[in-house]
């Protein structure tokens, strides 16, 4: 225990996420012990067929108008990216934090 916290004084974890120190295993290379890490959002996009207009399938419309085409039926968006911020990884705010008990 002092040789992993040689201040004699432990962290404050109180309303962390406690991430397991990498330590050179290299799933979370670059981290420092007791590192703290900011939340993240994977980055990805979602694809919508189509959004109707003012017509709707049967008429009545939806609670999103977003357009139409020629006909007054129905537009394709295609793809959409989400925007900032993204990254490679989903993942809480936490602490790079080194467990007494390694595996082996």
């Amino acid at each position: 225990l002092a040789k992993a916290y040689p201040t004699n004084k432990l962290p404050d974890l109180r309303g962390e996420f406690i991430r397991g120190w990498d330590d050179g295993r290299g799933i979370d290379s670059g981290r420092t012990l007791l590192s703290l890490q900011g939340d993240m959002f994977k980055s990805h996009s979602h694809y919508f067929r189509e959004i109707w207009g003012a017509n709707g399938p049967d008429g009545t419309g939806g609670p999103y108008i977003v357009g139409a085409d020629t006909n007054g039926s129905r537009i394709n968006l295609g793809t959409i990216e989400t925007s900032a911020p993204g990254g490679s990884e989903t993942r809480p705010r936490n602490i790079a934090f080194n467990y007494i008990v390694r595996a082996v």
